[in-house]
C-alpha cells in the first residue's frame, strides 16, 4: 500500500522537474499542465494547433508559463526532435483522435494517431536516457463490449467495434508488447492509465455532452443528445489526473518495475447515472432553463453501460475517488457559469484544484 500524498510532497517532488505533455492544450492535458505548473514542474508541450487549444493555454494562462511546440503526434521525425532537445524526466501521453463519431468518419486518421502515435512515444522512451517515468493515457472504452454492470476490470478482454475503441484496444496490446520486449530490464516506469467520461471546465471538444450544452447556450440554439438512457462512469477530471500523478510518483523510482502494468482510474459502481440526468443536473446549477432534443443515432453503435473496477488502483496506490458525481457536476458548471459570465477564469481554476489537493491523494 502507497501512502498519501499532500500537496507538500508533490511541490517537493515535481519542482523543477522537465516534464514533457502530448497533447497538452486538450481538455485533461491543459488541467495536468496547470496542476503540475502549480507543484513547479517546467511543463514543455508538443500539441495540435487548433483554435480551441489556443483559447485553453489563455485561458489557464499557460501561454506564459509553458514551452509549447505544435506539431502533431504522428510526426515521428518532429516528435523526436522536440523530445531529445528537452530530454524530460517524465512524459504523460495524451496526444489522441478522441471520439467516436469522428472515428467512423476518419478511421485511418484515428487509428494512425491512437496506434502509430502511441509507437511513436514509446520508440522515444526505449532509447531515451533520461526518462525516468511514463504515463501512457489510453481509453476505458479499450474493453470488449459485454454491457458488464459489474465493471471491467484490467484482465478484462480487450476490443472494439468502433475504430475509436479498436484503435486503444490496439495502442494497450502495442503497450504490453513493448513493455514485455524493451522495458523489463531498462531502468524506467512506465504503464498506461484507462479512464473516460471525465467532466469539468474547459472541455470545448465536440459531440460531448457538456461541451455541447454550454456551446448551444452561447451560440442560442436547441441542446440535441443521442444516448439519454447511456451510463458513464462519471467523474471529475481531477479524479483520473490524481491517478495519473499519482503514478508518475511511484513509477519514477520503481526498481523491480512491477507497476509497469494497466491501471484503471474511475468512479466507485456507484447508483445509475444517465446522460439526461448528467445534462439536467448542469442546467440546474447553471440556473437555466433550456429544451433538451432527444434524436438517436442508430448508425453509432455506442455502449449503454460502460463502468470501470478500479480496485487494483485502490488497493497498490492508495488512489481514491474524492469528489461526488453530484459535486464534480457541480464544479463543473461552477467553471463553465464563471466563464460565461466573464469573471476571473483563472481564479476559480486555481481554487478548484487547491479545494480537490489539499486533503492529499
Amino acid at each position: 500500500m502507497k501512502k498519501k500524498l499532500y500537496i507538500k510532497d508533490l511541490n517537493k517532488f515535481f519542482k523543477k522537474k522537465r516534464i514533457l505533455i502530448t497533447g497538452h492544450t486538450g481538455f485533461k492535458g491543459i488541467w495536468l499542465s496547470r496542476i503540475l505548473r502549480n507543484f513547479g514542474a517546467k511543463i514543455y508541450g508538443f500539441s495540435l494547433k487548433e483554435p480551441s487549444r489556443i483559447k485553453n493555454l489563455k485561458l489557464f494562462n499557460l501561454d506564459k508559463e509553458v514551452v509549447t511546440h505544435y506539431g502533431n503526434i504522428k510526426d515521428k521525425k518532429s516528435f523526436y526532435k522536440y523530445a531529445k532537445k528537452i530530454n524530460p524526466h517524465i512524459l504523460f501521453h495524451l496526444a489522441a483522435q478522441p471520439l467516436v463519431k469522428e472515428s467512423y468518419i476518419n478511421p485511418y486518421d484515428t487509428f494512425e494517431t491512437n496506434v502509430m502515435g502511441m509507437l511513436n512515444v514509446l520508440e522515444y522512451a526505449k532509447f531515451s536516457n533520461s526518462l525516468r517515468s511514463v504515463v501512457l493515457i489510453t481509453s476505458d472504452k479499450c474493453y470488449k463490449n459485454k454491457e458488464l454492470s459489474s465493471g471491467y476490470s484490467e484482465n478484462s478482454e480487450l476490443g472494439g467495434d468502433d475504430p475509436y475503441s479498436a484503435s486503444k484496444a490496439a495502442a494497450e496490446i502495442l503497450f504490453s508488447s513493448y513493455n514485455v520486449s524493451f522495458f523489463k530490464k531498462k531502468k524506467i516506469g512506465i504503464a498506461t492509465a484507462r479512464a473516460g467520461n471525465v467532466i469539468g471546465g474547459g472541455d470545448w471538444c465536440k459531440d460531448r455532452i457538456i461541451p455541447d450544452a454550454i456551446k448551444s447556450i452561447i451560440n442560442k440554439k436547441k441542446l440535441i443528445i443521442r444516448s439519454p438512457n447511456a451510463v458513464r462512469p462519471w467523474q471529475h477530471v481531477f479524479e483520473p489526473l490524481s491517478g495519473y500523478i499519482k503514478l508518475s510518483y511511484y513509477l519514477y523510482n520503481n526498481k523491480k518495475n512491477n507497476l509497469n502494468q494497466s491501471w484503471n482510474f474511475g468512479p466507485n459502481l456507484e447508483k445509475k447515472v444517465t446522460v439526461l440526468s448528467v445534462i439536467k443536473l448542469v442546467f440546474k446549477y447553471l440556473d437555466i432553463k433550456k429544451k433538451i432534443i432527444i434524436k438517436k443515432n442508430n448508425q453509432i453503435k455506442e455502449t449503454l453501460i460502460l463502468r470501470l473496477n478500479c480496485s487494483k488502483a485502490k488497493k497498490s496506490l492508495n488512489w481514491q475517488r474524492i469528489w461526488s458525481t453530484s459535486l464534480s457536476i457541480k464544479r463543473t458548471a461552477e467553471w463553465y457559469k464563471t466563464y460565461l459570465e466573464q469573471k476571473n477564469i483563472l481564479q476559480v481554476t486555481k481554487k478548484q484544484i487547491n479545494d480537490y489537493f489539499k486533503g492529499g491523494i
